[in-house]
């Protein structure tokens, strides 16, 4: 149906009020404004509203309920299924940019967001919108946004340095032992797409070819069954990279530097001593303090949670448990994360002195925008304090009837339940309050392997059985990820330990120990979280403008055979397609007063399918491959459906419903309550005004006209039921 176009008299009318500025299709800012991550995306809005606070975006859904458009919002324009520019005006809220931090009262009370109003509200003065002033110039920021090579300089130098095979001729013209030719596994953007993944080249052959001799010695078969486990393969042992400063020649002293020091500095935090002196052993079940857990965490020195390690610069107690951040609807995360970084809390310091310690807001890793906040995100602190819905203490939202409220969990209890998990689909959120805890450094950081059909369920397994039992203090991923061209496909491991290093280097140690490959970097290091926040980013290698595509899914465990057929389905993806295991759990499980159920919560693992490619790549696998792994493959051991943040592009009603489980019944009656007319239908909400189920694309803007919907003319056969 073709776009209604808004008459000069309602033109007029939603200028007058708002008092943030309004740009129709023909305005030079309006391709800025409604610009978004995925390119794969046209959009059908007559105009951008850009609002200041919370009274502007009451006077835009007014305006929308009486000439009956539709509103979509943007808050940071990443999100991949297009639901931010669905609208026939788009309300951005890049002008809400407000953001604030404050310790907890004596009684650990916080200031409500009743008591103050918005920093553009009428009466008060206006925040500095000059770095906002115009779409372009947002735009521009973003782009600066997404640079992540301080997660680690080491990493983007092998990311964006010469091809692997290069690399390995280089550093065999300086070592004695030699691994052998690198598998042929490299990504070619002009693969035959009729090639089925049983045919492609067996890189077991590579793999095998240095220790050809020790096999037939043995009487093996050097061509080993692709799909299944090898035993280990004799390669030499891992090479666990040096340790060393970060500038100069000279070792770094520890014995005078500020410990909060990184965040002042443009690289990695100082590198810790060698992983290859930790002889601890791997015990699942440590127990170890949880960190933030109390005034009596100590933070700061090297002998944090009561470790006695000697040469301690300062030693500092976090007299805050927690913090409370506010911050409008405009903020990037990014944005908020280095403002917490910036803006330190005071500590206690036992021994030495220094500036406080940084305290942060669990929400996902790098990038999103203010909405993750009520879509359940998950990141490197979920597994300690839960995620980004469990730390909302407060949300100041406007409903469909225009009703400006502020929600928490005394005012307004049913709608508190509902926001926290699907908000979007409720109303519009335009200034959030939330937890934020200490974090003064992490030991975190990537193992990266090259990517071997033949050896990677083997790591896969190795790193579900280390990680299996771990306490709430270890976050860990591992990655598959293809290409780019004429580069190998990697297995990248991350972890982020939120606590001493020395414990830390246990669960690196054990992870590490696996030898079916050698590992090509090991950067796991003390840093800071701001860094470590871009570190999913920068291995995924993400870039705006192309087309994206993304499946999800949560489950209960990880088999072998599961294992061992993901690999063999990841073998035969395109370039820009990578596949992620995260360990779940946690303090996850303990929250159940949200409309995201228990049975979600307690999750082993959450799974992801990111597909990245250029607008003139045309290769159905970029779509179908995502589709059979999550649909197919992980079937038997999928929890309902994925956390609401992953819902993607033309998602099946059904799996939006899953989402929810045996709260869907009630979060479906709250939806009516607030939203009866379903003015908020651009959003994964899969209902129509009656209630009924309906096609995604019904709420989706469409693929640019020269792309066309080629990847979604026929629904897909696979059920997700």
């Amino acid at each position: 149906m073709a776009p209604r176009p808004l008459t000069s008299e309602q033109h007029l009318e939603l200028v007058t009020s708002c008092r943030g500025p309004v740009y129709l299709v023909d305005s030079p800012s309006f391709r800025d404004y409604i610009t978004i991550f995925n390119g794969n995306v046209e959009t059908r809005a007559q105009a951008v509203v850009c609002p200041l606070d919370a009274q502007d975006v009451s006077e835009v859904v007014r305006f929308c309920s009486r000439h009956n458009f539709s509103p979509s919002v943007k808050a940071g324009g990443y999100g991949t299924a297009g639901w931010a520019v669905g609208g026939d005006i788009v309300v951005d809220m890049s002008k809400i940019i407000e953001v604030e931090i404050e310790p907890p009262r004596a009684d650990g009370s916080f200031t409500s967001l009743s008591e103050v109003a918005g920093a553009n509200s009428k009466g008060k003065s206006a925040v500095d919108h000059s770095r906002a002033s115009t779409g372009k110039r947002r735009r521009e920021e973003d782009v600066g946004l997404r640079r992540y090579e301080q997660a680690s300089q080491r990493v983007a130098s092998l990311l964006s340095g010469p091809t692997l095979p290069e690399l390995e001729r280089s550093e065999s013209s300086t070592s004695s032992s030699s691994d052998g030719p690198p598998p042929l596994a490299k990504r070619r953007i002009d693969q035959d797409t009729s090639v089925n993944v049983s045919s492609r080249t067996d890189s077991t052959e590579s793999a095998t070819s240095s220790s050809e001799g020790a096999l037939n010695a043995s009487g093996s078969d050097s061509n080993s069954t692709v799909g299944t486990t090898p035993s280990p393969l004799p390669l030499a042992p891992v090479r666990l990279p040096s340790y060393g400063p970060t500038h100069g020649d000279s070792k770094p002293s520890r014995g005078k530097e500020d410990p909060f020091g990184y965040l002042n500095n443009p690289s990695n935090f100082p590198a810790p001593a060698p992983v290859s002196v930790v002889q601890a052993n791997y015990t699942p079940h440590a127990n170890v303090h949880s960190w933030g857990s109390g005034p009596s965490v100590v933070a700061g020195g090297r002998n944090l949670f009561g470790q006695e390690v000697a040469s301690v610069p300062s030693q500092a107690e976090a007299i805050y448990p927690h913090a409370y951040v506010t911050f409008g609807a405009g903020m990037r995360q990014k944005e908020i994360d280095t403002y917490t970084a910036k803006h330190k809390l005071e500590a206690r310091y036992i021994t030495g002195q220094g500036d406080g310690i940084p305290y942060h807001v669990p929400f996902s890793a790098h990038p999103v925008g203010s909405s993750i906040m009520l879509l359940a995100g998950f990141g490197f602190l979920s597994r300690l304090h839960g995620l980004s819905i469990d730390n909302l203490v407060e949300v100041e939202m406007v409903l469909a009837d225009g009703r400006i409220v502020v929600v928490n969990e005394d005012d307004h209890p049913d709608l508190w339940w509902a926001v926290r998990g699907a908000g979007t689909t409720i109303g519009i959120a335009t200034r959030y309050k939330a937890k934020a805890f200490p974090v003064p450094v992490v030991f975190a950081g990537n193992l990266i392997y090259r990517f071997n059909k033949a050896t990677a369920p083997s790591l896969i397994k190795h790193f579900r059985d280390c990680v299996k039992g771990a306490p709430r203090e270890l976050y860990a991923n591992v990655l598959l990820t293809a290409g780019p061209q004429g580069k190998d496909s990697l297995v990248v491991v991350q972890m982020c330990y939120v606590g001493p290093r020395e414990k830390g280097q246990e669960y690196l140690a054990a992870i590490s120990s696996w030898t079916g490959e050698r590992c090509l970097l090991n950067e796991v290091n003390e840093k800071s979280f701001l860094h470590q926040q871009d570190s999913v980013a920068q291995v995924l290698r993400g870039k705006a403008g192309r087309q994206w595509f993304i499946r999800s899914a949560l489950v209960s465990s990880l088999p072998d055979d599961i294992i061992g057929k993901t690999v063999d389905e990841f073998a035969g993806t395109p370039v820009g397609c990578t596949w992620l295991f995260e360990l779940a759990g946690g303090a996850v499980a303990d929250y159940t007063d949200t409309c995201l159920p228990k049975s979600q919560r307690e999750a082993m693992f959450t799974i992801a399918a990111l597909h990245q490619w250029e607008m003139d790549f045309d290769d159905p696998r970029c779509v179908t491959s995502a589709e059979a792994w999550i649909a197919g493959t992980l079937k038997p051991v999928q929890v309902g459906g994925p956390y609401p943040s992953f819902l993607g592009r033309h998602e099946p009603p059904e799996r939006t419903r899953a989402s929810y489980g045996e709260n869907w019944s009630r979060l479906v009656e709250i939806k009516q309550m607030y939203d009866p007319g379903n003015i908020f239908k651009n959003t994964f909400w899969p209902l129509n005004a009656q209630g009924e189920m309906v096609d995604p694309r019904t709420h989706e803007p469409p693929t640019p006209e020269y792309i066309g919907d080629r990847f979604y003319e026929n629904p897909n056969p696979l059920v997700y039921d």
